[in-house]
């Protein structure tokens, strides 16, 4: 087993979790909202907070830590059009989730006060939830097609 082999390994490891992580969020998420029942999203935003910090952050930012990596062990350049293709995908991602964390925050405190003062769910939820939704789209496709990428290296 190779140094080159044991990084592309850690690579795509960060890849899947972070693909994982954010479908299982996407996933938990709708569901939750769908139930319209403030103390479910509250536990539930509550754990999608949580696993983001854990997982997708730590996962974000070994992804650059490790490529950089494989560029220096297999001689890529960033003339590579399709590896700065998908660092400039990969800032997308990043301009997209970090907001959406900040917007999973929110939505959870908000149902946490929903639940605490025995009301609904206010407007600014359901805002919040519509743009979490539509930052979800550019955010998590940036990522499939970043993954298409590493795969493919397409000549371009």
């Amino acid at each position: 087993m190779t140094l080159y082999f044991i990084i592309k390994y850690l690579h795509v490891l960060g890849a899947i979790v972070i693909l994982g992580t954010g479908t299982g969020i996407a996933f938990f998420m709708l569901m939750a909202h769908r139930s319209r029942d403030p103390a479910f999203i509250a536990r539930t935003a509550a754990t999608v907070v949580v696993a983001d910090m854990l997982f997708t952050l730590n996962a974000g930012v070994l992804q650059p830590v490790s490529g950089g990596i494989l560029m220096t062990l297999s001689a890529t350049t960033f003339a590579e059009r399709w590896l700065a293709t998908s660092l400039a995908l990969y800032a997308v991602a990043g301009l997209f989730w970090v907001p959406v964390v900040f917007m999973q925050i929110e939505m959870r405190n908000l149902a946490r006060v929903a639940v605490l003062q025995n009301e609904p769910l206010p407007a600014r939820y359901f805002t919040l939830f519509r743009r979490w939704f539509i930052f979800g789209i550019p955010g998590f496709g940036s990522v499939m097609i970043i993954l298409w990428l590493m795969i493919a290296k397409p000549v371009f």
